[in-house]
């Protein structure tokens, strides 16, 4: 059965808080891929902003993050947060409406106690959000029982890191497999292939290592190795090219965001070539 005009289904955004989170919806990929920008790409700009350069850039999906001003002209404390009002975040699902733009995800956001997991996936639940990126392992439990309750993934992050920081162990695909191989399907991980890359780990085969658990990549190519600037997708040493395949025949079903972590000011046509590389890829 076909799924509902694009503009129904994005309305269907400002119901209110519904039982469960919805899928990411066909009217939100093309070709089976769902693909767009973290907003953290645009952090120099409002949410509203990354909302419309998003769609610039090509992109039909925006995962957001905690602390983006609301709009170019918002008062201070006016952001993106899950303990914001139902009025910012009825404006901000309203803008998504207005540029047929899906929310998908929200973080990188951190919780300690249980109480933070369920202020974090009410918000997904209101946003009507596949999933939440996080890096707080420790409470993996309080993550599932969650994922369970609201039926809203849980996507475990990576930043940079080596074994030079034992303290800081989710930088390894290894240690997040360990984590979440044994939990319920809707926990996972977020594959984060530039950070990957700095941590001097090839992006393909830490794919290979979580099949199956993968819930949402964050793609950013690299110049190099370790500590390096990001560069559009396939001009770097990431082999975006080699990580999409994977993914396809993990059979993939979640959400790429671009995070071109460069070009602060203007970098629209760097996330658009990264989308259409991508895209590019799926296709083959």
């Amino acid at each position: 059965m076909k799924r509902p005009l694009l503009l129904p289904t994005l309305l269907s955004l400002l119901a209110g808080i519904s039982t469960h989170a919805a899928p990411i919806p066909d009217a939100a990929r093309e070709n089976g891929l769902a693909i767009g920008a973290q907003a953290y790409t645009f952090k120099e700009y409002s949410a509203f902003e990354a909302i419309a350069k998003t769609k610039e850039a090509g992109g039909k999906t925006i995962e957001f993050f905690p602390g983006q001003k609301l709009r170019p002209d918002s008062p201070k404390g006016e952001v993106v947060h899950h303990n914001a009002s139902d009025e910012v975040l009825n404006a901000l699902k309203a803008e998504c409406v207005k540029n047929h733009v899906y929310p998908v995800n929200y973080g990188v956001v951190g919780a300690k106690t249980a109480e933070e997991v369920r202020s974090i996936m009410t918000f997904a639940q209101k946003m009507g959000l596949y999933s939440v990126c996080t890096e707080s392992t420790e409470i993996v439990a309080e993550w599932e029982k969650a994922a369970k309750e609201f039926d809203i993934c849980v996507a475990f992050h990576e930043h940079g890191g080596s074994m030079a920081n034992p303290k800081y162990k989710v930088w390894h695909p290894l240690y997040i497999l360990g984590v979440v191989e044994s939990r319920d399907h809707r926990v996972g991980a977020c594959a984060d292939l530039g950070h990957w890359c700095t941590s001097e780990l090839k992006p393909v085969d830490c794919l290979r290592i979580l099949n199956g658990r993968v819930i949402s990549v964050h793609l950013k190519d690299k110049s190099a190795f370790g500590k390096a600037s990001v560069v559009p997708a396939g001009k770097g040493v990431v082999d975006v090219a080699a990580c999409i395949a994977e993914l396809k025949a993990q059979k993939f079903n979640g959400h790429i965001s671009i995070e071109h972590e460069n070009d602060w000011k203007d970098n629209v046509p760097q996330v658009r070539e990264s989308i259409d590389f991508a895209k590019s890829q799926w296709a083959k």
